[in-house]
């Protein structure tokens, strides 16, 4: 629910415009961080409705870009999440809100995606059809429907003991698209824990984290995925995520649950709940095996840098990798586009921002992108592929298990 207080936080200074790739791509005041405040203390005060707000609140990218320039505190994550509730509760008709929960659940319910895609390729489909967009809410899709690995991997054992004496239990989160998708970022984070001295395991019975549902205005379904996680890692020390969004949810818990009898329940998982990077980079690792030369860029997911505060972890680890070389790209922490589903709703900014990052990464260089979030991987190499560049997109601890041969 919005608190008036966390409007009035805004001061109106401007200086989250610039970090805002919504403002940036269209300069118009209702685009940006603070319009969007402004706009939703006239809602609070009655001046206009929901309906008015929505188009300007669903632009939103939730990449927190401004959160992280505003000198004031002002907590937009908190504001934007309730904001898109209350959206849903009262501005968006019956039948789209059924659409785009239908969306989410396919995205969220792995073997769900995993024949969902299979039929998109038996009927030779390569994007999201048109009309798929349209019942969205969106004029139509540029987003191209990814390939599914070659083989489907499941974890052999539910325990990978660690090397050496354990550190500690962590529990991985498989989640959705990661587990459908990027198998292999699994093994890697697997390998890398293991090496690092932590004894890795699989619990039953977890499921989707949430975060496209909290991020999308659908808390309550976000408290009823959260809650199977609950009784999952119950067991273990740590709970070790390895997808930007999925860990800045999970770490949010607690605000998730606020005034709830589980709020107690929620806090305490939050604070066991570790990106993958935090762990490797506190622990102890042997030399690297390889010494392979890369040259390597560094995209900031937005949930990793601007919502969780980790940006030098999966820098520091990388350069641990004698002949690995890091370059700098401009407005490495600036959002992408995909952020979610958002690609699929709001397909001209979500354009805009990709052809920024594109052309970024091309300046400098490189032949790797580290990326730590599946939905910008995808996202990156579609642009990188429609842009003729011949440049992968990894995850850190792919490129760190690969040099200490640590795959699993």
């Amino acid at each position: 629910m919005l608190d008036l207080r966390d409007l009035q936080t805004c001061t109106h200074c401007g200086l989250c415009l610039q970090a805002c790739p919504t403002y940036v791509a269209t300069g118009q005041e209702a685009e940006s961080p603070r319009g969007r405040i402004y706009l939703l203390r006239q809602v609070q005060s009655g001046r206009i409705g929901w309906m008015q707000a929505r188009p300007h609140i669903d632009a939103c990218m939730g990449c927190l870009g401004c959160q992280t320039a505003c000198p004031s505190g002002v907590p937009y994550a908190k504001i934007i999440e309730a904001a898109r509730a209350e959206v849903e509760a009262h501005a968006r008709p019956w039948w789209q809100r059924f659409v785009r929960k239908q969306a989410i659940s396919n995205f969220t319910q792995p073997a769900r995606l995993r024949l969902l895609l299979q039929m998109a390729r038996l009927f030779g489909m390569q994007r999201v059809p048109r009309w798929t967009a349209r019942l969205l809410g969106a004029s139509e899709s540029v987003v191209r429907l990814p390939e599914l690995p070659a083989a489907e991997w499941r974890p052999t054992q539910m325990v990978y003991p660690a090397q050496g004496t354990p550190r500690a239990r962590v529990g991985l989160l498989l989640g959705c698209v990661m587990q459908v998708l990027f198998p292999r970022v699994h093994r890697a984070t697997i390998g890398m824990l293991t090496l690092a001295g932590y004894e890795v395991h699989i619990p039953h019975g977890q499921g989707c984290c949430g975060a496209l549902w909290v991020h999308n205005g659908y808390p309550k379904e976000a408290r009823r995925n959260a809650r199977k996680l609950f009784r999952a890692f119950r067991e273990v020390d740590y709970i070790v995520v390895n997808a930007a969004g999925c860990g800045s949810t999970m770490k949010e818990y607690g605000l998730l649950f606020k005034g709830t009898p589980e709020q107690a329940e929620a806090e305490a998982f939050a604070q066991r709940v570790r990106d993958v990077h935090e762990l490797l980079l506190d622990a102890e690792l042997p030399p690297p095996k390889r010494n392979d030369a890369l040259h390597v860029t560094y995209h900031d997911a937005c949930h990793l840098a601007h919502a969780q505060g980790i940006r030098e972890q999966p820098r520091a680890l990388l350069r641990r990798l004698p002949n690995l070389k890091l370059t700098e790209m401009e407005g490495a922490e600036m959002c992408c586009g995909s952020a979610g589903i958002y690609n699929l709703l709001q397909p001209t900014l979500a354009r805009d921002a990709l052809q920024r990052k594109i052309k970024h990464i091309q300046a400098t260089g490189a032949t790797i992108v580290a990326s730590a979030n599946p939905g910008c991987t995808l996202w990156i190499r579609q642009g990188l592929q429609e842009a003729g560049l011949p440049v992968e997109v990894l995850h850190p601890v792919e490129i760190l298990a690969k040099a200490y041969d640590a795959m699993p």
